[in-house]
């Protein structure tokens, strides 16, 4: 019974991770942007189909085509952040929400054409295959990679966004533009890059998500719900929030699926229901 508890929570976590690592960009533009960006998905999209390539048709090593799937959804970030996603800073919520919602709809149909709609296969190095045994207990090599690679993420954008110079001009650029340009901060490029950072570790995110969850057009749809429920649940504007919600909704919903099927994946959404009836504003939200 401990080994099957244990097994249990830590798939639950290392799930949770995973959520944590589709989400945190988006933690990063709507908390610190007030940004309603729908399409967040979609950039973690194109990094799961820039690792798919790179990996199958040329050949490189898996660790090596992270960093690009991070460039690429930065890059394309940029572009749209520079001709559409500026124009909606101070537009409506529904007006952001119909603008990337549109994104995702073309992205889905872009990705179709291209890459058809069946699964994409992905093999992993052998290193990330098989589980390493403790105390009798099965962890699965990746998972613990996933887990690996969520803490140090996590601790990066700490240090960076609350503890820099850089993390501070954006928070002042978020609470009073017109200040924060009277002090020479320059608004429009903190954005920019904040944007691309976000969207990057979206593009991150998805390249790690494919050896769990699989790739096709419907990722930018299906995922999209749980990267909102773990934004909405953390709290806007609190990266460790985020961290803390996923966890516990990968554990919840993980827990739920073998201890009580009858539910299935249902439970993720009681627990959010229940978390956001006692903290409306997340769990560590500031607003």
């Amino acid at each position: 019974m401990v080994g099957s508890l244990v097994g249990v929570l830590f798939d639950g976590f290392a799930y949770g991770m995973l959520l944590f690592l589709l989400s945190v960009g988006l933690s990063v533009t709507l908390g610190m942007m007030n940004f309603i960006n729908l399409a967040h998905c979609s950039f973690a999209m194109l990094g799961g189909y820039v690792t798919v390539t790179l990996m199958d048709r040329l050949g490189w090593p898996f660790l090596a085509t992270l960093p690009v799937a991070f460039l690429v959804a930065a890059a394309v970030s940029v572009v749209l952040e520079r001709t559409l996603y500026r124009l909606l800073y101070r537009a409506s919520e529904l007006d952001q929400c119909l603008l990337t919602i549109g994104i995702v709809f073309v992205s889905i149909a872009v990705a179709a054409y291209v890459f058809g709609t069946v699964q994409q296969p992905v093999q992993m190095p052998p290193y990330l295959q098989g589980s390493i045994v403790f105390m009798d207990i099965n962890f699965a090599a990746y998972r613990l990679f996933l887990v690996g690679t969520a803490l140090v993420i996590l601790a990066i954008l700490v240090a960076a966004l609350e503890y820099t110079r850089f993390g501070a001009q954006v928070r002042a650029a978020v609470d009073n533009q017109r200040m924060a340009r009277g002090l020479g901060i320059n608004v429009e490029g903190a954005f920019a890059v904040t944007f691309a950072l976000g969207s990057g570790l979206a593009g991150l995110g998805g390249a790690l998500a494919i050896a769990m969850v699989g790739l096709d057009p419907s990722f930018a749809f299906a995922y999209l719900i749980y990267v909102l429920i773990v934004v909405s649940v953390g709290g806007l504007g609190s990266i460790g929030g985020s961290f803390a919600a996923a966890a516990l909704l990968g554990i919840s919903d993980m827990a739920g699926k073998y201890y009580v099927p009858q539910l299935g994946a249902f439970l993720i959404y009681l627990v959010m229901v229940g978390l956001l009836m006692w903290r409306p504003a997340g769990l560590f939200g500031k607003r």
